[in-house]
Order: C-alpha cells, then structure tokens, then sequence
C-alpha cells in the first residue's frame, strides 16, 4: 500500500475544489482526507501506485471551471496505510503551511444550474436573489481571512439551516462544501425600508419602473440603477452623480438581448457570457428610421456602448420583472470609490437614488465592475476588477515585491514565487477618501496572500499620492518611471525576456529629465530603458488644469509648439479656432506662454488627441480623463481617409515627431470644407504612420524586433489596430496588454516587474 501526500497550489479554494478531490478518489478507489490550509488544498491518499499517479494527472486536468491549479506535488511512499475504507474532507487547518503566497478566488456570476433553479417554481431557492452554488457566487468580495471556510467571510452571521447543511455536507450534491450557500429560510434577506424579501424586490422595481434612480447592493459594492430607455432620468442621474458625459454601463438580461443592442463577435460573446461577466465595450448598431432602445444619454455622442450580463440572482430577478435595458453604474458620485458600507451608501447616495435595495450581507472587500473590449479577438482590459482581480498573473519574482501605482485608474500590486497579484480598481487617487480605500484594500489583500513585500516600487512624480504613501512606508524603495513601467508591465505579461521597443502613449508621466513625457519610444529591458524617439514638446497652460481644458491644450500647440524647423500654424489658419473662444481666455493664455508662467511642456501623445478634438470642435471641456480622445475615436467611425502632412526628424539624439505640420494640414483640410468624420480618421491614421515611422529608425539603429505598446491611448481601438498592422508589417513582433490594462491600471504590475528584475540582477 502507498501512502503520499499531495500539496495544491493555485486558486483552489472556494472553487469546489475539495469536493472535487473527494469524488476524484472516490472513483478511482483510494482512501485519505483532503483539507484547506491557509490559501492551499492539502491531504493524504492511499491507494495503489498506479491509481495515486492518475489521482495527481486528474488534480491538474479535470479541477473545476473556476479553478487555477499551478503546482500539485506528492510526497511520502510505501507505508502502512492508516485509513479505514474512505475519503474525508477535513476541517481547514489554518497555519499549518505557509510555503508560497495563497491565492484569492475572484467572484463569479450566477451558473446555469443555479440559474434554472431561480426560476424553477417547485424549488425551495425559487427567485432567491443570493442563489450560488460551488460553481458560482461571491468568493473575494466576502473572504475575511484564509482557509477560506463559511467562519472567516462575511457569511459567518447566518447559520445554516437543517436542509443547507445536508447539502453542504453531501459529496453527491452541487453545494457540498460551497461556503456561501444559503436559502430563504436561513441566508441574506432583501430590504427596502422598512420592508422585506419580496416586497422590497417590487418596490425596487416600482421605483424603476416609475422613473426612478435606486441604489442596489451589489456583490462589490453598491450600484446605481435606471431605465436605460428614458432620457429624463439617464439625464437626472447624470446631474445627481455629478458625471456630465461619461458614458454608463448598461445591463441586459441575456445575450440576444445584447445583440439587439450591439455588434457581438465570437470573442465579445464568449466574455459577456463568462463567469467573470465583466462590461464589454461593443460597436453600438445603428437604429435610422427607428426609435433607437437606449436613451442617447447613455453614451452621448459615442459609437460604443458598454454592455454586461446579470452577475446574480439579484440582477436577473430584476430584469425578469423590467424587461428592459437598465443602466447599471457604480454607486458612488464622480471621483470618489464605490460605497461598501451601508451606512456609508446612505450618506453618499442619499441626493442621489430615490431609493435604497440592500441586504444583511457585509461586503468585506470593495470591486468595481471589469470592463474588457476587443480588436478582433485580442482582448484588451481596460479596468481589472470584479470577476478577474484579484486573480494571481505570472511574473518572474524571487524576492517578495510590490507596486504602488501610478494616480489615475490606481491598482496596486503584490508580487511573489512567480505570481502578481494586481489589487481591485480604486480609481482616481484624488481625495482621502480614495486614498483610504486603496490603503485599507492593500492591507487586506496584503493579509490574504500572505506577501510582505521586501521592495516597494513607485512612480517618480513626487505629487502622486501612491508616490507620497510609498515614501512613508518602513521598506526598501525603487522608483520607476512611469512610461518604462507601462511597456514593462506588456514585456512581463507577454513573458518578453531581454531587450524590447518600448512604444509608450499617455496624457503625462514624469520623465527621468524632470519633464513631462506622453509620446515615447523606447529601447528597454525590465531592469532599465533608454529614451531614442518622442513626440514634440508643447507647453500646458494652467499646468494640470489643460487636461479638463484641451482648448488650452490647442492653444499651447498653436503658440508655442517646439520648433523643429517646421513653422506653426500662421495666424490666419488658428484664426477660426480662437475667435470661438473666450477672448480673454485667449488672451490669458498668450501671457502666460510668452512669459513661460505655469506652463510645463510635455510630450505628450494624450495631449495631442486632446488639441486634435479640441482644433475640430469636438471638445473644449472634458468632465474625465480621456474624454476629448473617445469623442474623437467616434467622430472617426469607420471613415476611411487621407493621412496629414507630418515630419519625423533627428534632434538632440533622438527621433522626434513635428507635430506642426500636422496641425496645420488639419486646419487647412478643415477650413477648405473636409468633414470632421474624415479628418479625425486622418489624424488617427497619421499617428500610426509615424509611429511605424519612428519604430522604423530605432530598428534601423539596432532595436529589438519586439514591441511592447503600453500607455492610455492603445485603448483607442482604431489607433492599436493601425499601429499594430503598420508594425507587423515591418516584420516586426507587436505586443499589447491582455490581461493587464494597457492603462494606468497596469502601472503597478510593471512596477513590480521592473523592481523584481532589478533584484535578480543585484542576485
């Protein structure tokens, strides 16, 4: 008789993975027990030789769908087994091994079981809005500490029920130890006021169905929920939430409804319909001639909408009872994270909702929703949040490490024994409340998986909150700069080893020259970077206020542009932008570059996109980062178009874009009549020519053959997709992020990537 022990590592708990180590020994004959410890799956077996190899192949190819097996190790031989007929699962044993980071399973969205048992009328869960099964329901938004049982998440309040616990108990059945199970009789109960269950579900659905704004409790945090078909209060809830133009998610009750919505292709359909049920932003279809199904203040003035799936039994009974698209958003107003606490959504959201539909379930952790889009059928993540943080990414790392983030779009991330584990979406790092709630997440995310990181890595700009709470953190710091940090966290996902080209575009980082840089090319490797191409310099009146000004932003192009030989745009041609300007606006802003008065310069790929919408009327305002450059993606559609004049020339050591040419082809084409559509396509267009162009010289100078595009502005579909065929067309190995955000979301996982390289190289 052989007795091994077997060591699981990987996201193996709350996945029905102990049950599913039980049935797998039951059928192969061999007795034992299995356990959670800490964050892994432990136990014994015994059995034949030739059945334990086949119990350990099985362990890695047939674990459940929400499973991620990394390691499975045996130990032990020949022995005398000490187990009567049988397998147990054994009580979790916290503490008894502590050998590799554990790993947190990310929530998952109602199954197709439990899902037809919601809507079954004899079954005892029938329309139980907390309905979850082994397959499927909260895991990181409950877990309060590791092994993950019932007694250390959020769940511990709410003692099972005779018929729960002979499910929770029976190997045969779907919920055999699946630690959130509940039931009407013993779980979380619906609340609206001061009614219960059913009742407050409809008055929920009164109050939408009405006109109304209500505040749910969702899995991650609260949300805010609307008709998507009416105006009036699409408009309302944009006024009360303080968010003018940035465009709403909205959810749809299954994925036919999502096709009479949006173009879906292969790749989109598979991620509206997987456990992760994050937003995918999907081509909207064009309704002439007929009232179109979603109020144009959904997503005004875009081609796009974003678009998911119901991630719980909550959801559905709601859509069941609507029939309709509702908007679904984070429950929180501008800027500020999303509201966790009950108390704390009464008091953020009380101007905002007409009502509140809550439960008795504490959220213990706060996750906004993912949101994914796709370029063909590579996918790109714009926020890694619910359903995939804060699942572990691979990354070469010996030494516990972490990264701090940038300022916008933050995440953290936590790195050891070849895993990244990038922390949920905090958003803008602008206020203390933000700012408390990324600390508070990085502590209990920190807590979870066990990493104490030795090294913190942080951005350089000295300003950043993330740079400010690294600097008072007890640990060994490595500043990284912030461009090198996006085309690393690309080469890192990609597994990129050695040297690369860097294509880095963004509104601003902070450059190792104490400048400002956005429009960068470079050659790197994970431990260092050299900069050998950029965009043209222009200066931003106001500083950080031209970013929700791109008129300033043109104007700073327009007056004092860097001179490369190339002349700006003559008066003449600017004239028509200025004279619909506020006069004295102008004026201001001509003082304060003739004078060289708060008006840093910056090389900016982000900031030209902004002068670009802003030079074609599109946007002299914008109310959130990125605004003028979506308006601009949309005015392009799907235009085909002639590229701008443009000009790429060796200065100072570098290749470097003249813009001028550009704009004043611009504003030419556009005072001889051209249309907006046309010229926004050709200004897309134009970038990628002359980043193929500047690609094209570096390679020319001995670059590497591999580029890692990194930076904000490769969310802009139309402009990765030319970028990337320009390249490959050279020949050349083009990479963009997938899994991590190709934004400021991903800064911290390149961060980290770049500070574990620097350690093994002092290794």
């Amino acid at each position: 008789m052989t007795v091994r022990r077997f060591h699981v590592e990987g996201i193996v708990q709350g996945v029905g993975f102990r049950p599913f180590v039980y049935r797998t020994a039951a059928a192969l004959g061999l007795d034992g027990w299995v356990a959670n410890v800490n964050g892994h799956v432990e136990g014994e077996i015994a059995g034949s030789a030739r059945a334990i190899q086949e119990f350990a192949a099985r362990l890695r190819t047939d674990a459940p769908a929400l499973a991620r097996v990394r390691r499975v190790r045996l130990t032990g031989g020949e022995r005398q087994s000490p187990y009567v007929t049988g397998f147990q699962v054994r009580q979790s044993a916290p503490g008894e091994s502590d050998e590799a980071p554990r790993e947190i399973p990310p929530d998952a969205a109602i199954c197709d079981a439990c899902l037809s048992e919601l809507h079954d009328l004899h079954d005892r869960r029938y329309r139980y809005p907390f309905i979850n099964c082994t397959d499927c329901g909260p895991r990181a938004t409950i877990i309060e500490g590791l092994p993950y049982d019932r007694i250390r998440t959020t769940m511990r309040r709410f003692p099972m029920c005779a018929a729960c616990t002979a499910e929770y108990a029976d190997p045969g059945d779907r919920r055999f130890h699946a630690e959130p199970v509940a039931c009407p009789v013993c779980g979380p109960r619906l609340a609206w006021e001061e009614l219960r269950g059913e009742e407050a579900l409809r008055a929920a659905v009164k109050t939408i169905d009405g006109g109304g704004i209500v505040a749910l409790k969702g899995l991650g945090g609260y949300q805010l929920v609307c008709d998507a078909r009416d105006p009036a209060v699409v408009a309302e809830l944009r006024r009360r939430k303080c968010r003018p133009a940035k465009p709403f998610a909205v959810m749809v009750g299954d994925i036919q409804a999502a096709a009479r919505l949006a173009q879906i292709g292969t790749a989109e359909r598979r991620a509206l319909t997987s456990p992760e049920r994050p937003v995918v932003l999907l081509g909207s279809r064009r309704w002439r001639g007929r009232a179109a199904p979603l109020a144009p203040e959904v997503h005004p003035g875009l081609t796009r909408v974003g678009l998911f799936l119901p991630t719980t039994g909550l959801h559905h009974l709601l859509l069941d009872e609507l029939d309709r698209p509702l908007v679904v958003t984070s429950g929180n107003l501008s800027d500020e994270p999303i509201a966790i606490e009950d108390q704390e959504a009464q008091g953020a959201l009380a101007t905002v909702a007409d009502g509140f539909l809550t439960h008795d379930r504490p959220i213990r952790s706060r996750y906004d929703d993912s949101v994914v889009q796709f370029t063909g059928r590579t996918r790109i993540t714009v926020r890694r949040a619910r359903g995939l943080a804060p699942a572990p990414l691979p990354l070469a790392v010996l030494q516990p490490v972490a990264g701090a983030g940038a300022q916008l779009k933050h995440t953290f991330t936590l790195a050891a024994d070849g895993r990244a584990h990038i922390g949920p979406h905090t958003g803008d790092l602008a206020d203390l409340t933000t700012y408390e709630a990324f600390t508070a997440s990085y502590e209990h995310l920190k807590e979870l998986t066990g990493i104490e990181p030795a090294v913190l890595a942080h951005d350089l700009h000295p300003g950043y909150l993330s740079t400010q709470w690294a600097e008072a953190q007890a640990l060994r710091r490595i500043p990284v700069q912030h461009h090198h940090a996006h085309v690393a966290a690309c080469a890192a996902e990609h597994g990129v080893r050695g040297r690369f080209l860097g294509v880095a575009y963004d509104g601003l980082g902070l450059g190792d020259d104490g400048t400002l840089w956005g429009g960068e090319i470079l050659v790197a490797d994970r431990c260092g970077y050299r900069r050998v191409g950029r965009f043209a310099t222009a200066p931003l009146p106001g500083g950080d206020a031209a970013v929700r000004h791109p008129s300033r932003t043109a104007l700073g192009h327009l007056l004092g542009g860097e001179t490369l030989g190339s002349p700006r745009p003559y008066p003449w041609l600017t004239r028509p932008f200025t004279d619909r300007l506020d006069p004295a606006e102008v004026s201001a802003v001509r003082a304060m570059i003739a004078r060289d008065v708060n008006c840093p310069r910056a090389s900016s790929a982000g900031r030209l996109f902004d002068t670009a919408a802003a030079l074609l009327g599109l946007a002299d305002r914008v109310s959130y980062e990125g605004e003028a450059a979506v308006l601009l993606e949309a005015a392009a559609g799907e235009e085909h178009a002639v590229p701008l004049a443009h000009r790429v020339v060796r200065a100072q050591g570098l290749w470097v874009y003249d813009s001028a040419p550009t704009l004043t082809d611009l504003l030419l084409r556009r005072l001889d009549g051209e249309p907006v559509a046309r010229l926004a396509a050709a200004f897309h267009l134009t970038l990628a020519i002359v980043t193929a162009e500047l690609v094209a010289q570096a390679v020319a100078e001995g670059a590497p053959r591999t580029v890692c595009l990194g930076g904000g502005c490769f969310v802009n579909r139309r402009l990765l997709t030319e970028v990337r065929r320009r390249l490959r067309a050279q020949g050349l190995r083009v990479l963009a992020g997938g899994q991590v955000p190709v934004g400021d979301g991903g800064i911290s996982y390149g961060q980290a990537a770049v500070a574990a390289a620097r350690l093994a190289g002092e290794g």
